[in-house]
């Protein structure tokens, strides 16, 4: 699935950084997080509970408190020429639905419950589009045609609670996509669906980005979607970026072990027949108020080092010419069943 990236990307994140006030202080959620997002390319961004993801796409799309929140001054989202991290919020209402959507991760709590789909998806159009009342409602029943709703005329005059799981989660991604967005960001979209319905979700997504050329950043911590869907993984580890690069690249050759891990821990076949465990990462995500000194994931780590204590790694290319944070990156002669290849048929 991995592409050869070509032109200039779509959306440029460089050096984001995002704070919160709190009653114990200020904490950094996200600490100088840079990627890059390509039209007509899925972008997974990946890691557990805690690890900056949301914050991340949230911070982008400039859904955040202001009250509470901190974006530093050297952070930059470039999107067609502009820093959006610097526009006023009325000029980013501009962009926000229009040109960059979102889907939410609760389509139940996303869509207004007391307000029919059909006036949900309206507003999108009423607020970024000239088209007259009979044009936006025809425009709404063909994107829920697009995106396999069936009888659309009729499940356009119902409200949320009338519909599925599944069907809710097709009605977001029409009204991200009724504008026909340059940038999707789906936060978690298939979490609280069933198996069967993810897939489908999944195979959507995938053929509306081919369709639009529309860029996908996807949030997950599903090391199973991101080998479905993606081109490219950005890995994040206590609010920040610790490995990037192809999605195949990734899944053969990890280059930080928290990476190894996240993979280790994907439940493989035919282990419980051959009485083998679910592999775990001990211990938990270190707390923003209390980070280790050196490596953030030192705690953790089968290969810590007294360097790892005594200094924070930075983000260069590592053995395969890929973006890794590990003073010790993994390579053939430090753990050779890396090349094995065990996890390259998820990718």
């Amino acid at each position: 699935m991995s592409k050869t990236n070509s032109g200039e990307p779509v959306l440029k994140v460089r050096h984001l950084t995002t704070r919160f006030r709190t009653d114990r202080g200020v904490v950094t959620a996200v600490d100088d997080v840079s990627f890059d997002v390509y039209p007509g390319e899925t972008v997974g961004i990946v890691g557990e509970s805690g690890c900056g993801k949301t914050v991340t796409s949230k911070s982008i799309m400039r859904l955040l408190p202001e009250q509470v929140t901190i974006i530093d001054e050297k952070s930059e989202i470039m999107f067609e020429g502009e820093n959006i991290a610097r526009l006023s919020e009325k000029r980013m209402r501009e962009v926000r639905g229009d040109r960059i959507a979102m889907i939410f991760q609760e389509p139940m709590t996303s869509l207004n419950p007391v307000f029919r789909i059909g006036w949900q998806l309206d507003e999108a159009l009423r607020y970024h589009t000239k088209l007259g009342r009979k044009q936006r409602r025809e425009r709404a029943i063909e994107m829920l045609k697009l995106v396999d709703i069936p009888n659309p005329e009729k499940r356009i005059d119902e409200y949320p609670h009338q519909l599925s799981g599944g069907m809710r989660q097709r009605v977001m991604i029409a009204m991200a996509l009724c504008c026909e967005p340059d940038v999707l960001i789906a936060d978690e979209p298939t979490t609280a669906l069933d198996v069967t319905i993810q897939a489908q979700i999944l195979s959507l997504m995938n053929s509306l980005k081919e369709k639009l050329q529309t860029a996908i950043m996807l949030i997950t911590h599903d090391l199973g979607v991101v080998a479905q869907v993606c081109d490219r993984v950005v890995v994040m580890y206590a609010g920040r970026v610790i490995e990037s690069g192809p999605v195949a690249d990734i899944f053969r050759r990890p280059q930080h072990p928290y990476t190894q891990a996240l993979l280790d821990s994907i439940p493989k076949q035919g282990n419980k027949e051959r009485g083998l465990r679910l592999a775990t990462i001990p211990g938990i995500v270190p707390s923003l108020w209390d980070l280790p000194h050196g490596c953030r994931f030192q705690d953790r780590c089968k290969f810590k080092e007294q360097r790892c204590v005594d200094g924070e790694p930075v983000l260069e290319d590592g053995p395969d010419g890929r973006p890794v944070r590990c003073h010790f990156p993994l390579d053939e002669a430090r753990h050779p069943q890396h090349l094995a290849g065990r996890h390259a048929e998820g990718a």
